[in-house]
């Protein structure tokens, strides 16, 4: 745990050092650019988000990334917001909307990473150069970051495992995988499925429909109704959504005592239960690093520069091979390490996780 905090922070670390490094040259080289006719801090950064339900998007990728570009641009960058609220036809008419924006670049957290690969062709085609953020979208991108999410599957499944304990041979458990269109819950299934296949028995696997907690709820109703509720020792879920609809049938079912199941992104809920004891462990992304390295990507791209100081991995899309990357690592979140983590970072204060409801299970864990 300490190597992977270690990481983190070296991580955040590299990606500030490389952003100062570029805003110098770039401040350096201003009045040649303005001399050339090429871009300024006076840019015009496309944010295209997936979804509002995720609390991530709203309340920390879009106003870090927006405070980054902000600081990259001495306060000149202006960023053109839009959410598609999961709908990847809306978010197509969104980057039509920013291509007669004339925007300078664009950030472009895919709906659906297939469905969006003509939309960043025809930004590329008009040069809007364009940033693939948090999932791997299709079609000729410049630039992506993410966190290793196939390492992410791998911390879920290593977390279940521990839970598990002695049930881990050969006990049953459901796996609740997020939406087939999101390219990430292919590799968190991947590595999750590379820690769990031959340990435990899969009584039942889901692909979940939009990553809805309510769809998620459904098919924990179903895999409940068709193997016993007496019978599943635990669940992988994806994320802390689906965790909630999932751990909401397992109530509604009657157990006595929760199974183990696993979440994703820290959200406050899934916080709240793992305090709680409700819910077992959560994937804990620093948002904060990602958020930078997609700014910085895309204010150097707007400004013609280069990413060899930024991107210091590239990754291969179905349609585009050596993408410059930056690959943000992830720590598995617990009640044991909640202060070393979420709280160390800011992320919520103890106010907000030990409200009334969660205030003896705060007490239980030194949360005050």
């Amino acid at each position: 745990m300490r190597r992977a905090a270690v990481a983190v922070a070296a991580t955040a670390m590299a990606i500030s050092l490389a952003a100062c490094g570029s805003a110098k040259e770039s401040g350096n080289a201003s009045g040649a650019k303005e001399s050339e006719g090429k871009k300024t801090d006076a840019l015009k950064i496309g944010l295209l988000l997936p979804e509002n339900q995720t609390a991530r998007y709203e309340k920390f990728d879009k106003p870090l990334i927006e405070k980054k570009i902000s600081e990259l641009t001495g306060g000149k960058g202006e960023v053109v917001y839009a959410n598609a609220k999961q709908d990847a036809t809306v978010q197509t008419q969104q980057i039509d909307t920013m291509i007669t924006n004339k925007v300078d670049a664009l950030i472009v957290d895919a709906v659906d990473s297939k469905a969006i690969a003509g939309g960043v062709k025809k930004a590329k085609d008009q040069g809007i150069p364009v940033v693939a953020f948090d999932r791997l979208a299709e079609g000729p991108i410049d630039a992506y970051t993410s966190f290793d999410n196939e390492e992410v599957g791998h911390v879920q499944g290593k977390a279940l495992l521990e839970a598990l304990g002695d049930k881990a041979d050969g006990g049953q458990i459901v796996m609740m995988n997020g939406a087939i269109t999101d390219p990430n819950a292919a590799l968190f299934k991947k590595g999750a499925l590379a820690e769990l296949e031959g340990k435990v028995k899969i009584g039942k696997s889901y692909d979940t429909k939009e990553w809805k907690p309510e769809n998620a709820n459904q098919n924990m109703e179903g895999a409940l109704s068709a193997l016993g509720k007496d019978k599943i020792d635990g669940v992988y879920s994806a994320n802390d959504g689906m965790a909630g609809g999932i751990i909401t049938a397992l109530k509604g079912a009657g157990l006595s005592k929760l199974p183990p199941v696993t979440g994703q992104d820290a959200e406050l809920a899934g916080v709240q239960r793992i305090v709680s004891g409700e819910q077992f462990m959560s994937v804990y992304k620093p948002y904060a690093p990602e958020a930078a390295a997609a700014a910085e990507m895309a204010v150097a791209l707007a400004k013609g520069e280069k990413l060899d100081s930024i991107a210091k991995d590239t990754v291969d899309s179905p349609t585009t091979k050596g993408v410059p990357s930056v690959l943000v690592p992830v720590v598995s979140l617990t009640k044991d390490n909640i202060k070393d983590t979420v709280l160390k970072d800011g992320v919520y204060t103890v106010a907000e996780i030990c409200t009334p409801k969660y205030k003896a299970a705060c007490d239980k864990l030194g949360l005050k």
